[in-house]
């Protein structure tokens, strides 16, 4: 039946997987040899196939391998289920009475932006629903996450000037200008949008991260604003208590907080 001889081979295609993961950033197929102490020739055949499969990407100008899609699609489902939304929604809440503004809690899936989790003030309105998807580059909860991961990681997800879909006339439009703003977010400590997902609307997001402070999500809080043109505003003190909440759900799953 072929069962039995082909669990090696999963063995070794989740060690490499595993591996990955606990590297900052894209690496050679040598280097995962020597750390898994497998052959070259191995290595570079689970490489090939994991890579298929949409797990692993190949950055050929680097000869560097780093996660995939696929990957974080299986981490996002992972994330998408009880603990973390549990654990989530009564610091959701806590922001929403806090603020006065929708509390949303998000997920990389892929290049989108996935919303599990919506907590409202009183009287408070907003257009994003829970499993709503929004390519990530264009709301603050996506960009809070995407500041903070690899830039080639970053650079799989938005391959080409196509993969910039827009929703309004606001948001970045080619990989230069989203790392540009990326840049200034990380740099910043929070993320901010500005009409880019729906006009009208504003939004600053801070990112949930885990034990090795990679972001796994991501709080935003979302409220009426509207300005023509864009005006630059960043709410700070708003941005404070979304960045608070996020570190408390930091904690409650066992992760790192925002650094000092």
């Amino acid at each position: 039946m072929g069962g039995s001889s082909d669990v090696p081979a999963l063995r070794r295609g989740l060690a490499v997987l595993r591996l990955l993961a606990t590297k900052a950033g894209p690496v050679t197929a040598a280097a995962v040899a020597r750390e898994l102490g497998l052959p070259r020739s191995t290595t570079y055949h689970l490489l090939s196939e994991l890579t298929a499969a949409g797990f692993v990407t190949h950055l050929p100008e680097e000869r560097r391998y780093g996660l995939g899609v696929a990957a974080f699609e299986v981490g996002s489902a992972y994330t998408r289920h009880d603990p973390l939304e549990r654990l989530g929604r009564p610091v959701l809440a806590r922001l929403a009475r806090t603020t006065g503004c929708a509390a949303h809690l998000g997920v990389l899936h892929g290049a989108e932006t996935l919303y599990l989790v919506r907590e409202l003030p009183p009287l408070a309105h907003t257009v994003t629903d829970v499993g709503v998807r929004i390519p990530a580059h264009l709301p603050a909860s996506g960009r809070a996450m995407l500041a903070h991961l690899p830039a080639a990681q970053v650079r799989a997800q938005f391959p080409t000037r196509q993969s910039f879909t827009g929703r309004t006339d606001r948001g970045p439009t080619s990989l230069p200008r989203l790392r540009a703003l990326l840049t200034r977010e990380r740099q910043r400590g929070w993320a901010v949008e500005d009409g880019y997902v729906t006009p009208g609307h504003a939004s600053v997001a801070a990112p949930v991260r885990d034990h090795n402070g990679t972001p796994i999500a991501a709080i935003s809080s979302t409220f009426r604003h509207e300005c023509a043109p864009e005006c630059g505003q960043t709410w700070p003190d708003l941005a404070h208590a979304t960045q608070h909440a996020a570190d408390e759900l930091s904690t409650r799953i066992g992760g790192r907080t925002t650094p000092t």
